[in-house]
């Protein structure tokens, strides 16, 4: 049966492949600092189920301690940003065909995995067929541009690298405050902001709660700059004692919207590098706030729609 444990298998490799052309490329002065991020990121997607927690939590202290002293830019032997213009100019929006592949065998891929058995077994895990099929998709689109383009075995990686390099930890950002939510909740954090919210907020009513639900989950995304690790505090603490069995709101339309009012405070925040900071970064704009300063004419009247919509969908 394939599920995570393949698609770590997947991603340890390259990430494994990453450290290791980073560690022989002299022209990263930090390349030894490269490895050991790559490498140890690797490491836990490939033995991170024989560590133990004490071990893979110390794997992200290690992990932690080497991004904060800072990596390196290496020199990827890669095409030229001129030569790049040029092949993109010359195929148009050919180009665009692997990257729809992606996509296109996440749909086919999410709606008959669950049904496809081989001797009565699944092929494929259920609640993971998402996944399995979103690497699939990425594969599928790598065979294809490796049988068009021709570009050498090597190339996915020395460009998987490049990018990474110019990203650095914060490619990795995203994970880190996933955990961090689920840390939160397993803590009682959501229990205990609830209980702030009940003693200082006057929560009589389904409106005020439904208020309550959106803005915290904004505002927590913000701070923690991901809607996944914002979700289950405020879910906890608002989201299912207050609109749901307090008022009796409807719980799909609770979470569906939910997560819509914390991906508002995801366009606000220099948290979420990944969103945020990484675009600029990439896009070599003046201003490194200036993609936050864009998205948040959009996020303000979003977030309020949000907070009408749930209103009158979960308690109609």
């Amino acid at each position: 049966m394939i599920g995570l444990h393949e698609i770590y298998i997947i991603g340890g490799l390259f990430f494994g492949a990453c450290a290791i052309y980073g560690l022989l490329d002299r022209g990263n002065p930090r390349r030894w600092l490269n490895f050991l991020f790559w490498g140890g990121l690797a490491t836990s997607f490939l033995a991170g189920d024989h560590l133990g927690d004490i071990g893979n939590g110390l794997l992200v202290l290690g992990l932690v301690a080497v991004g904060a002293v800072g990596l390196g830019k290496g020199t990827a032997r890669t095409t030229s940003v001129e030569e790049r213009r040029e092949r993109a100019a010359r195929r148009g929006g050919k180009l665009l065909i692997p990257a729809l592949v992606i996509p296109a065998t996440v749909l086919v891929g999410t709606l008959l995995f669950k049904h496809l058995t081989i001797g009565g077994e699944a092929l494929v895990e259920s609640r993971h067929a998402t996944l399995v099929s979103l690497t699939l998709g990425v594969l599928l689109a790598l065979s294809l541009c490796l049988v068009w383009l021709r570009p050498g075995p090597v190339a996915a990686v020395q460009e998987g690298r490049r990018l990474l390099d110019s990203v650095g930890w914060a490619a990795i950002l995203p994970q880190m405050l996933a955990s961090l939510g689920a840390v939160f909740a397993l803590g009682g954090v959501g229990q205990a902001v609830g209980t702030l919210i009940g003693d200082y907020l006057p929560l009589n009513g389904p409106f005020a709660a439904v208020l309550a639900y959106c803005l915290g989950m904004a505002l927590f995304t913000i701070i923690m700059g991901n809607a996944f690790a914002a979700f289950p505090v405020m879910t906890a603490a608002v989201g299912l004692p207050l609109v749901v069995f307090k008022f009796g709101g409807d719980p799909a339309v609770m979470g569906a919207i939910g997560m819509l009012s914390g991906f508002c405070g995801t366009l606000m925040t220099p948290m979420a590098a990944n969103f945020n900071v990484v675009p600029a970064v990439l896009l070599e704009l003046k201003d490194r706030n200036g993609v936050i300063k864009a998205q948040i004419p959009t996020a303000l009247p979003l977030l309020g729609i949000n907070i009408a919509l749930m209103y009158l969908l979960a308690f109609r």
